[in-house]
């Protein structure tokens, strides 16, 4: 639009002034013209114009549309009033005083009269009165007028193309991602009702259509203004509940692509989950062929129970089989899932339960290890035939030898044997020092 002069009527002008006045009124009034037209040839005031508007689109298309037909009378007015300065400027070649006199009236007074018009939309009723049937302006004050209108309607016009342009392409290129994503979503099980992707499928199906509705209809609902900036059009759609949408479909994708995996590697993992199920089974019964051992050779010891083989896990692999028997590979997933973790916790189950089962059988075997150790030693110090050593090592072996075995008497014979050994040893090889092992030794 074009940018206003000084306001009042001031001195009377000479010729020069007076042309150059009008030189720059009619640069305006080509640029005013220019913005009009290019105003109205916009592809989003054709669109408004067309389009059945509601919400807060409607209202402000209804005030910028009273605008722009307010702006044209406006022009027009300039457009008269320069017109008609011009042809008083045109009379003579050397106009008159009185001439320059009406001249600068016309360019710089108030001297162009323009309809009131109806009041805009939602303006209160005057409190004096009656609104003025007309207003006067100067030229100045009527491209003032003309531009704060021009930018409002704008604004609005610039606003509704930019919602237009982004979001219903947007959401129509993930209407067809979603077609797509609920064809293959049917082809491996995954339907509305039976799956949780298949609900979320159709809830986004539903909030897809009622956005593009809405998008269509009250564009300006969906426009986020920059804040502080007065240029038409600053700011940007707002994208949100699209971005949403679109994130959701991302997530329901990839739960596809998981029942996909599934299908494609079903067997496999059915295989591993058979096989750590019966290291479990096979674990299992060697803790309860271990618990039986323990029962008949060790006496007076706590042996814990040791449970069956995991029937429910079992029942649960067999549903999983038939469930990709029959291609239900919405249902086998999270099956698989849940089966992998249960059978791994049911593998470490059953080794610490053989760990705790067998643990009075290893502490027998470290006795035994022991006292045959201090009898190597003793050996090779030549005390192997003291008598009390053979004494106290033979009660020692009886006791662990025997079954049952008293891991507590047998331990305090091993111990004597090793507190016999070590005085004798010392007494025999006086710098020889405490054995390094040090294990019941005093």
């Amino acid at each position: 639009m074009g940018v206003a002069g000084p306001a009042g009527p001031g001195p009377v002008m000479d010729r020069d002034e007076a042309d150059r006045a009008l030189a720059r009124l009619g640069a305006e009034h080509e640029a005013v013209e220019t913005s009009l037209l290019a105003l109205q040839d916009h592809a989003g005031r054709r669109l408004l114009e067309g389009a059945e508007l509601t919400g807060v689109t409607a209202e402000r298309w209804a005030a910028a549309d009273a605008a722009v037909t307010r702006l044209w009378a406006y022009f027009d007015a300039y457009s008269a009033a320069l017109s008609g300065a011009r042809e008083l400027r045109a009379r003579r070649r050397w106009s008159s005083h009185d001439d320059l006199a009406r001249l600068s009236e016309l360019l710089r007074g108030r001297s162009v009269t323009v309809s009131a018009g109806p009041p805009a939309t939602g303006a209160p009723e005057s409190l004096t009165g009656p609104a003025r049937l007309s207003e006067e302006f100067t030229l100045a004050e009527l491209v003032e007028r003309m531009n704060a209108l021009y930018a409002s309607s704008l604004d609005v016009v610039v606003a509704a193309d930019a919602v237009w342009s982004a979001l219903p392409a947007r959401i129509d290129l993930l209407a067809a991602e979603l077609h797509r994503t609920r064809k293959l979503a049917t082809s491996v099980g995954v339907r509305p009702g039976e799956h949780p992707a298949g609900d979320d499928l159709e809830r986004i199906t539903r909030a897809l259509t009622e956005l593009r509705a809405q998008v269509i209809s009250d564009p300006l609902a969906f426009w986020r203004p920059t804040p502080g900036s007065s240029a038409p059009g600053g700011g940007r759609p707002d994208t949100e509940r699209y971005d949403r949408e679109a994130r959701a479909l991302e997530d329901v994708r990839r739960e596809i692509d998981a029942v996909l995996t599934v299908r494609q590697d079903a067997e496999l993992r059915l295989g591993r989950l058979r096989d750590v199920l019966s290291r479990a089974d096979r674990t299992l019964a060697e803790a309860r062929s271990a618990r039986g051992e323990v029962l008949a050779k060790i006496a007076a010891t706590e042996v814990p129970a040791v449970s069956g083989p995991p029937t429910v896990l079992n029942e649960q692999l067999a549903a999983a089989a038939e469930y990709r028997r029959h291609g239900q590979w919405h249902r086998l997933s999270p099956l698989l899932e849940a089966l992998e973790r249960k059978a791994e916790d049911e593998l470490l189950r059953a080794r610490e339960s053989l760990t705790a089962v067998t643990a009075p059988l290893a502490v027998r075997a470290e006795l035994r290890g022991r006292l045959d150790a201090y009898k190597a030693k003793v050996a090779r110090h030549g005390a192997a035939e003291d008598p009390l050593l053979i004494e106290r090592y033979d009660a020692a072996r009886r006791m662990l030898w025997s079954a049952p075995c008293d891991l507590r008497v047998a331990g305090e014979a091993v111990l004597r044997y090793q507190q016999a050994a070590a005085e004798i040893l010392t007494g025999r090889v006086p710098q020889q020092p405490t054995p390094a092992d040090g294990r019941g030794e005093s």
